[in-house]
């Protein structure tokens, strides 16, 4: 192919398109069109360049070289039509915005497929971290030098008595300001679960130990104090929800730092891509849980409510959100959601040899 010929063929095609490029949203219905055709040929006529591109290892071996040099394309030409054929798809193929119908399928769909299909690793998670903290609480409650050992006889005192700080703690703020500031803090401790999981899970171990230990120590201190029922009544109402979510979060961040060790069928870089994706995604789902249970902690715990009443309503939204998990989460699993990006916002991924 003549190149120079080529080029003078087609350059008036080329500077029109780029003339509608320049254009922008401006366009009437026919230059759209004339726009569309103008880019399929432009990236027919790049791909044409290209192709008489010769190797360079055995450019440098022929003997002629200035006759293969002849035929090569210029460096400007190319990376000029490279520009013009990506200009011209994204104005084909356009921008894609996130819409209120995205946030339906997210809500409806990817983050309860994303808790569901990872339900084998915070369920587990779940019921050995509560062993841990009724463990925790048993040894607390029965070794009085343990105790001795968390505070001082008279600020353990002043911690069970009634009116102590655990009765106090969830009425001494404003409800409102309280209920955004326990959020907040849950929903740091959560994101730490599942940025940190990459780090071979022990980070997330580490702030499973300290939530545990923190709620067996309340356990032990106030089952001493005869007044176990009393610290359960503060915590359940909020506490099912708000530990649910910190245990998924927690799941979550193990099953993204066992992929750093086992990538399973896919390259370590897409297992990682994949599973980060979707635990960016869980971290936004999780906020919004964390933000129903900040909101029972701040209203409802503190209330005047009778505490087979507070209870209860903490039990109404641990079951709501199972049955969210397990109703919308299995059905959207099985139409092949994985609670990651759909198929066209990815880049295809193959497989690599075990």
């Amino acid at each position: 192919m003549d190149l120079d010929v080529f080029v003078t063929a087609h350059r008036t095609e080329w500077d029109r398109l780029d003339h509608l490029l320049r254009r922008g949203r401006s366009l009437t219905g026919a230059e759209a069109d004339e726009l569309v055709v103008l880019y399929q040929r432009t990236a027919t006529h790049l791909s044409l360049i290209q192709s008489t591109t010769p190797d360079p290892l055995l450019t440098a071996r022929l003997t002629h070289l200035s006759l293969i040099q002849s035929t090569t394309p210029d460096p400007l030409l190319t990376a000029r039509l490279t520009q013009l054929v990506a200009r011209a798809r994204a104005t084909v193929t356009g921008t894609r915005k996130a819409s209120w119908r995205d946030a339906a399928r997210f809500l409806t769909a990817g983050f309860p497929a994303a808790v569901y299909r990872s339900r084998h690793w915070w369920v587990p998670t779940a019921v050995l971290s509560t062993v841990v903290a009724a463990l925790l609480g048993w040894w607390i409650g029965t070794h009085p030098e343990v105790q001795a050992a968390i505070a001082a006889p008279e600020d353990l005192r002043a911690m069970t008595r009634p009116g102590g700080e655990y009765e106090t703690y969830y009425s001494s703020h404003p409800a409102a300001s309280f209920a955004a500031q326990v959020w907040t803090n849950n929903a740091q401790a959560a994101a730490m679960c599942l940025v940190l999981g990459a780090f071979l899970c022990l980070p997330v171990i580490w702030i499973l130990l300290l939530n545990m230990l923190n709620l067996g120590v309340g356990i032990g201190l106030m089952s001493s104090a005869g007044r176990l029922d009393v610290f359960l009544g503060l915590v359940l109402p909020h506490g099912l929800l708000e530990l649910t979510a910190v245990f998924v979060a927690a799941g979550t961040g193990l099953r993204l730092g066992w992929t750093v060790i086992d990538p399973g069928p896919l390259s370590r870089r897409t297992a990682l891509a994949q599973q980060g994706r979707a635990a960016l995604g869980m971290a936004i789902g999780l906020a919004l849980v964390l933000f129903v249970s900040g909101v029972i902690e701040g209203f409802v715990t503190p209330s005047g409510l009778p505490t087979w009443a507070r209870i209860t309503i903490g039990i109404a939204a641990e079951l709501a959100f199972l049955a969210y998990v397990y109703i919308l989460g299995r059905r959207a699993v099985r139409a092949g959601d994985i609670g990651d990006l759909t198929a066209v916002e990815r880049s295809a991924e193959l497989p690599s040899a075990a």
